[in-house]
């Protein structure tokens, strides 16, 4: 069997009759309701008939100018959204793991380190700084929980990879207080930024950030085919003619991509690469060329809808999407974590 016939059968049987295409067109459908619930709802309450009137004849009131920038928030809602669950889906498919996910395998706190190093000692300020930095300080992080999961017996199992991820979460998080506690005015800069939250958002730095996102869902695309071979173990995959350290190094790169561009647009929000990808493969299944897809829509849905309740249970304040998003997440990952065996995770 060549590696193109077994990617092909290995598809075949995580599909198993789950009808794919109707759950995405699900999942776009829930993206696209996301997005114009973003647009209506806030914590400023606004007539619908008001909301049209900026949408079509603009306007220079309060109400138009709030509707207005609640565009540029879920434009970005919805690339973070669609950009951590893809990201879970391939640090999940590459590990084997399904409580991988950037969060929780200290991928988001690498990257956080590394922008709170820039703005302590280089004084960095632009977009383009914060994703190079995070950028930086994702792959470091990730490398660093992948060499010491594979110590002793066994190898990167997926367990000993959690364990790993979780430590260096907590390593990484007290060097950032460290640096924070005695410099008031890096403080102020990083503690709406380490929330998470898409309430800042500016189109300048979301397009400056998509070209990187978007190379991380091509590395994503050239993976998910080999990634289904993967899941049969590194031996099988390895004689079905399958390059596991290519795939694996492919896989990675896009995961860590992924969320370092996320990162650095909307601050560490976590569980979005935890809950969209386990609770999308239980209903398609694992065959990742669907699980990308339809997870990315899920993801982006689920970020966004996050964002709006934030903003409509404390108006006319509001709770930034990365506390909502662990009060999601959390129940879950121990719902994950009850209901997998000892061998699962």
């Amino acid at each position: 069997m060549t590696s193109a016939q077994a990617i092909a059968a290995t598809g075949e049987v995580a599909r198993h009759n789950r009808r794919p295409h109707r759950w995405l067109a699900a999942a776009i459908l829930a993206a696209a309701v996301a997005a114009v619930a973003s647009i209506v709802f806030g914590s400023r309450a606004i007539e619908l008939s008001e909301v049209w009137r900026a949408i079509t004849t603009g306007g220079d009131d309060l109400a138009a100018a709030a509707v207005r920038s609640r565009i540029p928030r879920t434009l970005l809602a919805l690339l973070v959204g669609a950009a951590l669950a893809m990201s879970g889906v391939m640090l999940q498919g590459v590990t084997r793991n399904p409580l991988a996910d950037p969060f929780i395998l200290g991928i988001n706190s690498g990257a956080a380190l590394l922008v709170v190093i820039g703005i302590a000692f280089f004084s960095i300020q632009s977009m383009t700084s914060y994703i190079w930095f995070s950028l930086t300080g994702a792959g470091l992080a990730a490398t660093f929980v992948y060499v010491v999961g594979s110590l002793g017996q066994g190898g990167p199992t997926p367990l000993k990879l959690a364990l790993a991820g979780a430590a260096t979460t907590a390593a990484l998080g007290s060097v950032t207080t460290a640096i924070l506690l005695p410099r008031i005015e890096v403080m102020n800069v990083y503690r709406f930024w380490s929330i998470g939250g898409v309430g800042r958002a500016e189109n300048s730095d979301t397009l400056m950030v998509l070209p990187f996102i978007a190379f991380g869902i091509v590395l994503c695309v050239l993976a998910a085919g080999t990634l289904n071979v993967l899941g049969l173990g590194d031996e099988a995959a390895a004689g079905l003619g399958i390059d596991v350290l290519r795939t694996r190094l492919i896989a990675t790169s896009a995961g860590v991509i992924l969320a370092a561009a996320a990162t650095a647009l909307a601050g560490p929000i976590g569980f979005i690469g935890l809950v969209v990808p386990h609770l999308v493969r239980l209903v398609v299944g694992s065959d990742h060329r669907w699980l990308l897809p339809i997870s990315a829509f899920a993801g982006a849905a689920l970020l966004t809808v996050a964002d709006v309740v934030g903003r409509v249970i404390a108006r006319p304040g509001e709770i930034e999407v990365g506390i909502i998003t662990a009060l999601i997440g959390g129940p879950v990952f121990i719902w994950v974590v009850l209901t997998k065996t000892g061998d699962q995770i």
